[in-house]
This record gives C-alpha cells, structure tokens and sequence, in this order.
C-alpha cells in the first residue's frame, strides 16, 4: 500500500492543486448557501433543504481541504488527504444531482395531468431505483479513488476503471434526470402551467425554467467529468475544473436557493 506521505512527492501540486485563493472563494461563497438551507430546514423542512444543508457542507469542508492543500507543503504530502478531499467532492454530487431528481417529481405531482407511462418514464419515476443506482455510483467511486493510490499496477488499473464506471453511471443518471424535467416541461406547457395550488411565488411560478437550466448545468458538470476522466492532469486542471465542475455546481446550488421553488411538504400528495 502507498505510504500515507512522502516527503519528496507533494500529490496535491502533482495533480494540480495550486490556487488557494480559488478554493477559499468557493468555501467562503458556500457558507451563507449553507446558511440559508440550515434556515429553510427548520423553517419549511423537505428533504431537498436537508440534503442541499449536507451538500453545502460537504462543500466548505472540501474547499477547505482544498485551499490546504493547495497552500501548505506538508499537507500537499499527505496522500490520505488528498484522496479523502476527492471523496468529498465526489459524495457530495449524489447530494446535488437527488435533489433536482426529487425536485422535479414533487412538481410533476402537483401538475394536474398524468405523467407519461412509456417504459422509460416508469423506470425513471422509480425514486427507490434511482437512489440505489446513486449509492452504487458513490460506493464504486470511493473504491476507486481509493485503489487508484495503491503502489499496486493491477490495484491502479482497476481503480481507474472503477472510477470510469462511477463516473458513467453519474452521468447516464443526469442524462435521465434532464429527460424527466423535459417531461415535466411539456407536462406545464400542456396544462398551461395550471397547479393544483395557488402557490404564486416566483420559484412555483417559473420553476421549470429555473429546473431546465439546473439540468444543464448539471450536465456540463458530468460531461466534464467523463470526458476528462482518462485524463486526470486535464481533469484537475484548475483552468477547466473551476469553471466546469465548481462553477456549475454553486451555480445550480444558488439557482435551488429561489424562493418558492421547493414545494412545501403540506402541498405534495400523501
């Protein structure tokens, strides 16, 4: 097994992990995201506030991981923080992408016409289905990342194709999220927009524009992801990583933070 430091590698510098000022903004900029969640949790409590509350938080402790890192030699030398700070991230995304997941099925409940029932559509509603096939995707991740440090060729090898694997399935399970809002979409259009509400906050009111953009943003977050995934001096790039994955991600986590976009637990069907 690698050596949990080594004096004359610093890892983080390795692949990639220079800016500390980069890093600090986006802990920073999370905090009151994080904030905000806390408050909504206890104010209109639904299991998005809940999980945006754990993502945001996965966020600051691994921004901040990050700036350390990326500042301090010594850390930079510490290979079980480097792979517990590519965990977090890694983790966190379940957070992010079961959210809008859930999201758009609690709107689609509330939308007065029935939902398609084609084959992909009954698979992609399966909340239990589409949350095992997220745990599997974290759990195949975190081997990998985890395999990928071992001084063992046939550990490396294998550790890289777990994380490919992980990476696909992410990306296949965003791909189906951003066709369930396409659904919801044509669902508002062909009701014209009528809820079985008369919730007129803004957030319930242009939601499903605020959902589509979410979704490409998630997307460009995951397309990143796999087409870099061969190529990890490409992937930790801070040039293409911050404006690809990190920006997309507190983007979709601000664009959450609309008021009246969650809809209260009392309005979702039993």
């Amino acid at each position: 097994m690698a050596s949990t430091s080594n004096p004359d590698i610093n890892f983080a510098h390795l692949i990639g992990y220079h800016s500390v000022a980069a890093a600090v903004i986006f802990a920073i900029l999370y905090i009151p995201l994080l904030g905000w969640f806390i408050f909504q949790s206890f104010r209109r409590p639904t299991y998005v506030h809940f999980v945006l509350s754990f993502f945001c938080s996965i966020r600051v402790t691994a921004f901040i991981i990050r700036a350390i890192l990326a500042g301090s030699d010594s850390a930079g030398h510490n290979l079980n923080l480097l792979i517990a700070d590519e965990i977090l991230f890694g983790v966190g995304f379940f957070g992010l992408l079961y959210s809008a997941y859930t999201l758009v099925l609690d709107r689609e409940s509330l939308v007065d016409i029935a939902p398609p029932t084609n084959i992909i559509s009954s698979l992609t509603r399966n909340r239990k289905l589409f949350r095992l096939a997220m745990t599997a995707a974290v759990a195949i991740g975190i081997t990998g990342s985890s395999m990928s440090q071992d001084s063992s060729p046939q550990s490396v090898n294998t550790g890289s194709t777990l994380r490919k694997i992980s990476a696909i399935i992410f990306l296949v399970l965003t791909v189906l999220q951003a066709y369930q809002t396409c659904v919801l979409a044509r669902m508002e259009m062909t009701s014209s927009g009528a809820y079985r509400h008369d919730n007129e906050s803004f957030g319930m009111k242009n939601g499903i524009f605020i959902l589509v953009a979410i979704s490409l943003l998630l997307l460009i977050r995951e397309a990143f992801s796999v087409a870099t995934i061969g190529n990890l001096a490409k992937q930790n790039n801070e040039h293409f990583w911050y404006p690809l994955l990190a920006l997309p991600e507190i983007l979709a986590v601000v664009l959450y933070a609309t008021p009246g976009l969650v809809p209260p637990r009392a309005e979702l069907p039993k």
